[in-house]
């Protein structure tokens, strides 16, 4: 237990130290780098997670290849593929690659599973009442299948921010730079710093999403997308 306190005591002073509060390797610039890496992944792949999710879940038609296909994806390690990437080219591209195909499948299974149980009777109204295909789609079956749109936006940005530490093992900065120097100077105080981190931004993104989807969402359709 005082090894524990111990180390907790060691990252608070590393934390708050006013030296890592500055220059390039302060932490105010490698949170910098951490959230352009998953903030750039997270929008490609929202725009395909979402336009394949929304165009399979509306024409029901491929919504088994679909998800098959992105449950498939997520069963390949990350790590391995920034790994098998950086071989062909070494850049900071391979590891937004690897992030994005982290993140498509929760928004793209999501979103489909969203307009897929969205009521029939409801899309046939909106239909009677004279919409048009898209209509039907933006105006009735999208914000019915907002909470679990948003569940896997959620998910994926939660994922993204925790895998973009692997920026750092090929050479790239972001707050896993703290992460693996750490490892390699034996420093764990370094170690632990970084992980608190990470784990604080996670924390503040699940807190993001969670106060959008009080204010985007109606009050009746809260309760369709629970929080995990």
């Amino acid at each position: 237990m005082n090894d524990l306190w111990n180390q907790i005591d060691l990252s608070w002073s590393w934390l708050t130290a006013s030296e890592q509060w500055h220059g390039e390797d302060g932490i105010p610039h490698r949170l910098v780098q951490h959230l352009y890496y998953s903030g750039v992944s997270l929008l490609f792949a929202a725009l395909i997670g979402l336009a394949l999710g929304l165009l399979v879940g509306h024409t029901g038609r491929g919504g088994f290849l679909a998800v098959s296909v992105a449950n498939i994806a997520r069963a390949i390690p990350t790590f391995g593929l920034v790994l098998f990437i950086v071989v062909i080219e070494y850049s900071i591209t391979p590891v937004l690659i690897a992030l994005v195909a982290l993140a498509v499948p929760p928004i793209l299974v999501n979103t489909f599973e969203g307009l897929r149980g969205v009521d029939p009777e409801a899309k046939d109204a909106a239909r009677g009442m004279g919409m048009s295909e898209w209509g039907v789609l933006w105006r009735a079956e999208v914000p019915m299948a907002l909470p679990l749109i948003l569940l896997g936006l959620r998910t994926s940005a939660i994922q993204v921010v925790a895998t973009a530490t692997i920026a750092a093992y090929p050479g790239f900065g972001g707050l896993g730079r703290y992460i693996i120097d750490g490892l390699a100077r034996n420093d764990y105080q370094l170690v632990v710093g970084g992980t608190v981190l990470v784990v604080a931004l996670a924390v503040i993104v699940q807190l993001v999403f969670a106060a959008l989807r009080r204010l985007v969402v109606s009050p009746g359709l809260l309760g369709t997308a629970r929080s995990s």
